[in-house]
């Protein structure tokens, strides 16, 4: 009895240090600004419906599977919204890379996961890799955006995240503000692979934040190509839309 009164205890006392908390250093919607209900994480209800999804993953020819056709091989590929200038959606990206600000990329994983799941995307999916990230651009920020999706994402799926098997070995300078061939150029052979008889056969699913060319994507598939019998599927959590 009387551990049961200290467990309630400790819990009462949880709960009015979580709403003290959020008094003095109130949660907000990464996407509009307002106070979060206690339910809500990083996103509230209401902006959550109005995310403007792309439903790629019921469609199998999407826009951006059919983007890879002729340059790179890609049993399936989907994203979960669509990014454009002055979208509030931007906002999750941006504080997902700029903001320090991790946890949101695991989120953002789980709510990714949990829809698309239900259309049978991740099916026959052995490996979830996602895109490397520069270690001076990892030092800088703490954390890979891309495995902290992957990481929500396999928490849904229970799919295991791979990330050693593909590497950056050249630190190439940002796609930010580059142009079509730009890009392209600036990420040809930046990646490699290691250990590739670990993936001889494999299912892997390329997990990315946000794709625009799909320049970088169709790197990793290059350095991937090496691998007997492997077979490749793209998800990212944004694709632009002119």
């Amino acid at each position: 009895m009387k551990l049961r009164l200290a467990f309630l205890y400790v819990m009462m006392m949880v709960s009015w240090m979580n709403d003290l908390l959020d008094l003095l250093f109130p949660r907000c919607c990464v996407m509009c600004g307002k106070r979060l209900a206690k339910a809500e994480e990083h996103i509230c209800v209401s902006c959550s419906r109005e995310l403007p999804r792309t439903y790629y993953c019921k469609e199998p020819d999407n826009p951006l599977a059919k983007s890879f056709w002729g340059r790179a091989t890609v049993e399936r590929a989907a994203a979960y919204f669509y990014y454009y200038k002055d979208n509030a959606a931007c906002r999750i990206l941006y504080t997902l890379k700029y903001y320090n600000c991790p946890e949101i990329g695991v989120y953002m994983g789980k709510q990714m996961a949990g829809e698309i799941n239900r259309s049978g995307f991740f099916q026959q999916i052995d490996v979830l890799i996602p895109v490397p990230l520069a270690s001076k651009k990892r030092k800088k920020r703490g954390y890979n955006q891309c495995e902290k999706l992957a990481e929500g994402i396999s928490y849904v799926t229970s799919i295991p995240v791979d990330t050693t098997s593909l590497i950056r070995r050249v630190a190439n300078p940002t796609q930010t503000r580059k142009r079509r061939m730009e890009r392209w150029e600036n990420v040809q052979g930046i990646f490699s692979v290691v250990s590739p008889e670990k993936l001889v056969g494999k299912h892997v699913l390329l997990i990315d934040d946000v794709v625009t060319t799909g320049a970088t994507l169709i790197s990793c598939m290059d350095a991937l190509s090496v691998i007997p019998q492997l077979q490749v599927s793209v998800l990212t959590l944004a694709v632009a839309r002119e």
